[in-house]
């Protein structure tokens, strides 16, 4: 046993040199930089066209000065749209950036992350892998100059993460207390007793969850925790493994949030479009959007078919036996070891959540309108809203509201409340490190340009194509959002170019914004660096590679059913039809997986 584990160890370590070394050798395919790149000389043909280039917002870009050259291949899409003269200056931009990173808008650019996540699913160790994919990623944005790379890691990496994220840092480990306190209070507790004298079935407390994760639909990240903290006691009460909770929650986090108008993701999406269409777009990208619909088709009907199959399987026959884990961390004992109060009631576990809720609304409303509720238009502010700053300041107002309650129902002294403030952060701290890790790996990808070598695969993949165009996008916004770890950014990347690849008004190009974001959901969801997915092994408390590598094949199926969908849609041409064929063929394919377990347990 110790030798295979040694050898295991051994194995790890040689992938991990062969990788770096990979990276090493991957400059020998660049192509040669333009003689004189970066050095203030290009040819005299690029100079008589165009020198230098003034953006959308007024700034003289010198495009023969690395910076320069970066920040307008930054915005390769909206250059690529107003720039007469773009094809000679995206060549003297690319030509000048490949002078210092000659990887730079090429395949490569997505290697660290893919070194990451296969890393993360042969050794089942996460912070090691994001670490190797952040090291291979620096080190290929500074074309393997050490400290070049060390400044890509540190600065460009790891602080910009930290700087880029620190709002929903503070609102997780605001999260974190409350759930600390909320344990405190008994109001877990009563809430457990409640649950199991009424939710008495494994069909009823996934349904439950579901139904929770569904009426959360203001932001994912707030859903993840919160549908985590109510009903973690009512799922173990049932038999349910902290994996299979893990992915109710994170199928009913983003998901729920690319189908709900009024919604940070909504927010996001209409930034993206084109002004004044962003939200119009996105409810009419709502019933083609197969991922997202067809993931609460496949919950329902998973849940009533009454089985399992994949690595879930397992977890859940383990679970039926009183083992919730089955394998790799268990459950943090500064949120499930605390007993609680026996005064507590429910109204101390629902009081806060419900406060929480409001706070948040309103702290996100009053952000996207401009810090003031004068003159608010709801759907506006959603539009502008910030959630990294928003969500932060409502929890924290929640938080006050919560600890003042608790100290009126004298369930939990301010003592008490004070002491669950570390025990909060502690039991954050895994998601934290985790979430800050994957953003850095992120910005590596950034560094090295990845978005602009998916735009300029995009441009060549319309070429002809037309109605399988939504199909390959979906593909392409899959891909790109699994090695990233960003539904964001992806749709933010390829929005702009879906938009003005198709006719304006045309139900293909509603379709096409429907396949991005299914997409890029899709991706997400099946990322083991995606934040979403790392929040959601939080609010479960179950081991995050458990999480990703149970929910990989029931993400896959459903990616599978909408990727044949998105081929059809486009010939069909009716939003009704083409969702009722999706439900249809995604309850048939359950069908056929079951049967063929079933024969597999008999065999």
């Amino acid at each position: 046993m110790k030798k295979t584990a040694n050898l295991k160890k051994i194995a790890i370590l040689l992938f991990a040199v062969i990788a770096l070394f990979v990276c090493a050798a991957v400059p020998a395919f660049a192509d040669e930089p333009v003689e004189g790149a970066n050095d203030g000389s290009v040819s005299v043909e690029a100079i008589a066209v165009s020198e230098v280039y003034i953006d959308a917002d007024g700034n003289e870009l010198d495009l023969t000065v690395y910076d320069d050259a970066k920040t307008y291949l930054d915005a390769y899409t909206t250059n690529k749209e107003f720039d007469d003269n773009f094809e000679v200056n995206s060549k003297i931009a690319m030509d000048t950036v490949h002078g210092d990173t000659p990887l730079f808008g090429k395949f490569w650019s997505l290697l660290p992350p893919i070194i990451a996540i296969v890393l993360a699913l042969i050794t089942k160790e996460v912070y090691s892998s994001l670490f190797v994919g952040i090291l291979a990623g620096g080190l290929m944005a500074a074309n393997f100059k050490p400290l070049a790379a060390m400044d890509n890691i540190v600065s460009g990496g790891l602080i910009d993460a930290i700087s880029g994220t620190a709002g929903i840092f503070l609102f997780l480990v605001i999260l974190g207390i409350m759930v600390v306190l909320m344990n405190k209070s008994g109001g877990s507790a009563a809430f457990g007793r409640w649950a199991a004298k009424n939710i008495k079935s494994k069909i009823g407390a996934s349904l439950a969850t579901f139904v929770l994760g569904v009426l959360i639909f203001i932001d994912d990240y707030f859903n993840c925790l919160t549908v985590g903290s109510i009903m973690r006691p009512v799922t173990d009460a049932n038999k349910i493994s902290r994996a299979k909770l893990a992915f109710l929650i994170d199928a009913t986090a983003a998901p729920v949030c690319m189908i709900a108008p009024i919604s940070s993701w909504a927010a996001a999406v209409a930034s993206y479009a084109p002004e004044g269409e962003g939200l119009k777009l996105f409810i009419q990208a709502i019933p083609y959007n197969f991922y997202s619909l067809l993931t609460f088709v496949f919950i329902i009907a998973l849940t009533l078919m009454k089985f399992d199959y994949g690595p879930m399987k397992l977890h859940e026959q383990n679970a039926v036996n009183g083992d919730l884990f089955t394998s790799g961390e268990k459950v943090s004992e500064s949120l499930e070891g605390e007993k609680g109060n026996e005064k507590g009631i429910i109204l101390d576990i629902i009081f806060p959540i419900v406060v929480l809720i409001l706070c948040c609304v309103a702290a996100l409303v009053y952000n996207g309108n401009g810090n003031t509720f004068a003159g608010m238009n709801f759907i506006d502010a959603f539009s502008n809203t910030d959630a990294t700053v928003g969500l932060p300041w409502g929890a924290l107002i929640a938080l006050v509201i919560s600890i003042i309650y608790y100290a009126i129902r004298r369930v939990v002294k301010f003592k008490e409340s004070m002491e669950s403030v570390p025990a909060g952060f502690k039991a954050m701290v895994s998601a934290i490190t985790i979430l800050t890790m994957a953003t850095a790996l992120k910005n590596m990808t950034g560094l090295l340009g990845a978005k602009v070598y998916v735009a300029a695969l995009m441009d060549s993949a319309a070429a002809g194509l037309d109605k399988l165009l939504p199909a390959i996008i979906f593909i392409v916004a899959c891909v790109l959002a699994f090695a990233t770890g960003t539904s964001w950014g992806t749709f933010g990347i390829l929005i702009p170019i879906v938009t003005a690849m198709f006719p304006e008004g045309g139900t293909i190009m509603i379709i096409g914004i429907s396949a991005c974001l299914a997409g890029a959901v899709c991706g997400d969801h099946c990322s083991p660096i995606s934040d979403t997915t790392i929040m959601s092994s939080a609010g479960a408390q179950c081991d995050h590679l458990n999480h990703v590598s149970t929910q990989l094949p029931y993400a896959i199926t459903v990616a599978a059913v909408s990727f044949v969908n998105f081929i059809i849609a486009p010939f069909i041409n009716n939003a009704i039809i083409s969702l009722v064929i999706a439900a249809v063929m995604m309850v048939g394919v359950l069908f056929v997986i079951k049967l063929v377990t079933n024969k597999k347990a008999v065999a």
